[in-house]
This record gives C-alpha cells, sequence and structure tokens, in this order.
C-alpha cells in the first residue's frame, strides 16, 4: 500500500508540472488528472498506517 501511495503521488506531482507547460483544456485536463492520482495517494499512505 506505501508503494502504491508513493508512486501516485510522484505520478501526481510529474502531472502536474507537465500540465503546466500544455496548452489550452488539455493542460486543465493533465491537471485534474495528477491532482486526483495525488489525493488517492495521499490517502493510500493514510490508509496503510492506520491498517
Amino acid at each position: 500500500m506505501k508503494v502504491i501511495g508513493i508512486l501516485l503521488i510522484v505520478l501526481g506531482v510529474v502531472g502536474i508540472l507537465m500540465g503546466f507547460m500544455m496548452f489550452g483544456d488539455i493542460g486543465i485536463a493533465c491537471i485534474v488528472g495528477a491532482l486526483a492520482a495525488l489525493l488517492s495517494g495521499i490517502g493510500f499512505l493514510i490508509t496503510s498506517g492506520r491498517v
């Protein structure tokens, strides 16, 4: 669970950085997807700490 959480956080950060380099609606969609990955990664880390 921790490995999945860390990978999702890394994917979210990289996605946000790449989303800032994109133009228009595609960049916004990339940032929204990256934020979803980031939040789910944080959720996985919190859950793995409690289980």
